[in-house]
């Protein structure tokens, strides 16, 4: 540590400086009018679907894709292999422990946890994927018809990605597929 005092003007820009750190730079106006709308545009069609199926189609986990998608397209949580797979990889995961374990919060806990180690052995990390094995432990949805429906959420989000992603005022997406 220094003997040399630090004057008290010194200090708060030091502080802001250090608050300001390695922050990225804000994105454009109309990339982000472009994500923003492209993440309402999804997630209201989620909605549409649920209400012309009479079926729960959009589902908390579904929003946090969202956000990768539009917000930060270029990750490779983002990408459709990992939209896609992750969430199915991972809703799979949360049956098996539910016909394993039961329906309880101990086990929806194990079923989040086993859904990290399965996405990344099948090399499709997608964080918010992980919630939804617990929601499959939690709620206990009718097998095939939870994973169809999670199959056609998952394709109408990257489906709009895509259209936003061809706008020219966010980057391309995707940057991979498969």
């Amino acid at each position: 540590m220094s003997d040399t005092p630090v004057s008290e003007a010194a200090a708060p820009r030091s502080l802001a400086k250090l608050l300001a750190g390695k922050a990225p730079a804000r994105a454009a106006g109309a990339a982000i009018t472009v994500a923003t709308a492209g993440g309402v545009v999804a997630l209201v069609l989620l909605v549409a679907i649920g209400y012309a199926l009479d079926q729960a189609v959009l589902i908390p986990p579904l929003a946090a894709s969202a956000a990768l998608v539009f917000a930060a397209p270029a990750l490779p949580l983002a990408q459709p292999r990992s939209v896609i797979g992750g969430q199915l990889i991972s809703a799979v995961v949360g049956f098996v422990v539910l016909a394993v374990a039961g329906r309880s919060l101990w086990s929806a806990a194990v079923a989040g946890g086993l859904a990290i180690g399965a996405m990344a052995l099948a090399r499709t990390p997608h964080s918010p994927a992980a919630a939804t094995s617990v929601i499959v432990v939690l709620t206990q949805p009718a097998t095939v018809t939870f994973l169809v429906l999670l199959l056609l959420a998952t394709l109408v989000l990257v489906g709009v990605g895509i259209l936003a992603g061809r706008s020219g005022k966010t980057p391309r997406y995707p940057t991979y597929w498969w």
